[in-house]
């Protein structure tokens, strides 16, 4: 499915496409190579967290009575405070499955303590609930990170047989914050998808057995591949061993395609430093699914200047029917597609190891053979993968720029003239200025 928000880059690509053939990788902040990407900040400090740079301005309401509405395929932000509700409003017809992600941001140097958290909730017109869930700062890793959850409503949920009908729905973003800790508003990133009913009739059960045991280690060299700073610049990967350098408090996101019938395996290895001490929580990996739900995530290793390893559980073969599980790390595994993988350093391996960047060795495994997907009745491009997406793993490609690099090749294809790209650009703004306008 073509979203408005692919529409409204390709013009203004487009429009920028005269200055960008002439300028080469690497010059004037320009991004270079994948590998080299993000080495010229080593000497800086931690980045903050990314937003998607196309995401719309949007107020939560104090109610359903002034609830502004998502529409699917579109991110949006927001900011929430200590104590206070977000109300988000839903047009879902009664043929497809609904996915509310939100990413709750910290901000870099706050304090946070363990139990502050966001609550998501789905309800129906009626106030009934459909679905909820949480993202709470780890007892093990309490210090500010990215808080990542969602909400769904699935019309094969035998549990809320009223979030089936076609209607309007609401998203309610909660959040709680204790008194000792910082009291300033969180950054929101809300993102909305739609998955299509499929062609024939939904399966009833979750998948058999499947083999938990792990691959072992990538084998070949390591490659260098700068991690993004949020779901939107996660730098793209495959099979192997991905090294980066990560600075105390920081976060690095990367996103992996995984397709039906493959499984995905994930750890990640802190290197060495002089110096004495110990961290507990010292760093953590989280893995997130096409729709951003967590899959699972380890906040446990404990650090003392030595190279020390992490790594998640490994999940059942991406499935249709997972979502049937009992198990809300198999549910989770229930479309192919991008899934993302989260690194974050504990700000306090700085204050016991120096302020400097560390080595990260991201270990990445996709096993098995793709599968045929389940048939959907309609286009559900978040949920597949595509041999496209597999050349951005190779090219170590950021969303952002993969889709930029799709339009240069359709300005290039088509021979669009000076006039023309211009006119683009011009539509281009015009329709992300509307739903800007539209989410205020």
């Amino acid at each position: 499915m073509k979203r408005l928000r692919s529409r409204g880059r390709v013009a203004l690509v487009a429009a920028a496409a005269m200055c960008a053939v002439v300028a080469q990788p690497g010059v004037s902040g320009l991004p270079g190579p994948p590998g080299l990407a993000g080495t010229a900040r080593v000497a800086e400090g931690p980045r903050p967290y990314a937003f998607d740079p196309d995401a719309g301005r949007i107020e939560g309401g104090t109610s359903t009575g002034d609830a502004r509405q998502l529409d699917g395929g579109f991110t949006y932000r927001d900011s929430i405070e200590p104590g206070q509700k977000r109300f988000y409003r839903l047009e879902l017809d009664d043929a497809e499955n609904a996915y509310v992600s939100a990413t709750a941001v910290p901000e870099l140097g706050s304090l946070v303590d363990y139990g502050d958290r966001i609550t998501v909730t789905m309800q129906d017109g009626d106030g009934e609930d459909c679905d909820s869930a949480q993202a709470r700062v780890p007892p093990t890793a309490d210090y500010p990170q990215p808080l990542t959850t969602y909400v769904t409503r699935t019309l094969s949920d035998k549990k809320y047989r009223s979030c089936r009908e076609a209607g309007s729905y609401y998203v309610v973003v909660e959040r709680e914050s204790k008194p000792t800790s910082t009291q300033d508003a969180w950054d929101l990133e809300l993102r909305f998808l739609s998955e299509p009913k499929l062609t024939s009739a939904d399966p009833t059960e979750a998948p058999g057995d499947w083999s938990s045991s792990s691959p072992g280690r990538p084998s070949g060299a390591s490659q260098a591949l700068a991690g993004g700073a949020g779901f939107a610049t996660a730098a793209s990967l495959g099979d192997g061993e991905w090294t980066a350098p990560i600075r105390p408090g920081e976060s690095l996101f990367y996103r992996v395609p995984v397709d039906w019938g493959q499984q995905l395996f994930a750890g990640a290895d802190l290197g060495g430093s002089e110096g004495t001490g110990l961290v507990s929580g010292a760093m953590s990996l989280a893995v997130y699914n096409p729709a951003r739900g967590l899959v699972d995530s380890n906040a446990s290793m404990s650090y003392n200047g030595e190279r020390k390893s992490t790594s998640t559980d490994p999940a059942p073969p991406v499935d249709y029917a997972n979502r049937f599980s009992t198990a809300e790390q198999a549910k989770a595994m229930r479309f192919a597609g991008w899934y993302y993988l989260r690194v974050s350093l504990n700000p306090e391996v700085g204050e016991e190891f120096g302020q400097k960047a560390y080595d990260l060795t991201l270990r990445v495994k996709v096993d098995g053979t793709a599968k045929d997907g389940p048939g959907y009745d309609g286009p559900a491009e978040e949920f597949s993968v595509s041999d496209e997406n597999l050349e951005q793993a190779d090219d170590g490609e950021t969303p952002v720029a993969a889709e930029d690099r799709g339009t240069m090749k359709l300005v290039a294809a088509g021979g669009i003239g000076t006039g023309t790209v211009l006119v683009l650009g011009l539509g281009g703004w015009m329709l992300l200025a509307r739903r800007r306008e539209a989410g205020r």
